[in-house]
């Protein structure tokens, strides 16, 4: 691709002293890159506020389906031709969708950067959406969605989402009900399309052996004249259910989520909840891993994990286990809830801190966790948040701090919890609603 020696690129350098760069093409669509000179690869990313909790009841599901579309045929490539140009340099073409932002990503060789941002541009913005293609493609969802629903290690965790967030999108699958996809038209999906993903909602991220006055040039040739903006009307910021809800299915084990609501993602609490998560359920020395699958063997797998939105947040513990296990195992987690804000000692705490901080340091040594870390930024935070900031955040808290957070956050007013399998009443404690 020809760069364009006339081709002049508003640069501003919002990090001086970084390898962290900021521009904004004429479009309006920000480009923020991170310069890593010793790495091979380069990874690039057009990211898109929105998500599933966009979406209402009806289209429920359209922004995943929209992101199948996007590999099925340009003006110029087939899909087929897509899958080719990038495998031949041994690249990645991916894309994934989540409740608030969609992602299409690659990753190459740095000799094959041009190559990247040629597809990834085309697929973006010269999508034919074919009828043909969109039919065939509505197949490939629907054997997703029953795909999920046939794993129910994976299903649970809608399940308890659309308990939890019960009555706001928040809760909503991401994968949309079935008859949606159905149903959805082109007509729909264009002007879905159309209304969602356009500058006002977009932005590129690119990380590794680049040089960000060349990607920025790059990316005007391509994105620099996309139109069209939509103001979106601010959101109610959703509330959690506490209660419970069980789902009656003939399974060999007992699937439990149980949950508690959070600070958002961007709040300053935030290193609490880190290390609060790390602590309960975020590996093998983790208090509920212990407890759970090492000194008792009632599950083999059991961890909590963090949903950390805009907005809102939760915190969740899973666990599989039998028929005959799943109410002590739900007692287990209850009993460490309770008594985790006075028993969490000072090297706990110590380690998960430095479980943290070595886990986020290891994974920012490749290229696309770069790319990906610049991006949570930009959507959660609105600037870069330098890693020696996140250091001090995690080495700030103290045990105090994490005894009093834990204390609020894990009260059983706070609780919810869904169960599937082959549960009843009795599988759960009397003082959890059911509703």
């Amino acid at each position: 691709m020809d760069l364009g020696a006339d081709c002049k690129i508003p640069l501003r350098k919002v990090y001086p002293m970084s390898r962290i760069q900021k521009t904004e093409l004429r479009s309006g669509i920000s480009v923020i890159t991170e310069e890593m000179p010793d790495v091979e690869s380069s990874s690039i990313g057009v990211w898109v506020n929105t998500g599933s909790r966009n979406e209402s009841s009806k289209l429920n599901g359209i922004s995943h389906f929209i992101e199948h579309l996007l590999f099925k045929g340009t003006e110029k490539r087939t899909a087929l031709d897509i899958s080719r140009e990038i495998e031949s340099v041994g690249g990645v073409l991916n894309a994934f969708t989540s409740r608030e932002y969609t992602c299409f990503y690659v990753k190459v060789l740095n000799k094959d950067l041009p190559l990247a941002i040629d597809l990834l541009s085309d697929i973006f913005i010269n999508s034919r959406f074919d009828k043909k293609e969109m039919d065939k493609e509505r197949l490939v969802v629907l054997q997703e969605i029953k795909m999920v629903e046939d794993t129910p290690d994976d299903l649970i965790h809608d399940l308890f989402a659309e308990r939890f967030w019960k009555d706001h999108p928040l809760g909503a699958s991401i994968l949309g009900p079935s008859s949606n996809i159905k149903s959805i038209s082109r007509a729909e999906i264009l002007g879905y399309f159309k209304k969602h993903y356009n500058p006002s909602t977009v932005f590129i991220t690119a990380a590794g052996g680049i040089r960000h006055r060349k990607v920025a040039r790059l990316l005007e040739a391509t994105f620099g004249s996309l139109k069209g903006a939509t103001k979106r009307e601010a959101e109610p910021a959703p509330s959690s259910s506490p209660g419970a809800r069980l789902f009656k299915k003939d399974l060999e084990q007992v699937h439990i989520c149980l949950g508690v609501p959070t600070p958002p993602q961007p709040h300053p609490d935030r290193y609490k909840v880190y290390l609060l998560n790390t602590i309960l359920g975020g590996g093998m020395s983790s208090r509920l891993f212990q407890e759970i699958r090492e000194k008792r063997g009632l599950a083999y797998s059991v961890y909590t994990y963090l949903s950390l939105c805009r907005d809102a947040g939760s915190l969740i513990a899973y666990a599989g286990t039998s028929k005959e296990s799943s109410r002590d195992v739900i007692d287990l987690i209850l009993s460490e809830f309770k008594k985790f804000p006075k028993t969490v000692a000072a090297a706990e705490l110590k380690n998960a801190k430095e479980q943290l901080k070595g886990g986020m340091l290891l994974g920012l040594e490749t290229s696309d966790n770069r790319m990906t870390k610049l991006a949570r930024d930009e959507i959660f935070f609105g600037k870069v948040v330098p890693v020696k900031d996140i250091v001090k955040g995690i080495d700030g808290v103290k045990l105090s701090d994490i005894r009093g957070a834990a204390s609020d956050l894990l009260a059983e007013e706070n609780i919810t919890l869904v169960a599937m399998g082959k549960v009843s009443a009795k599988t759960i404690p009397s003082w959890l609603k059911l509703n």
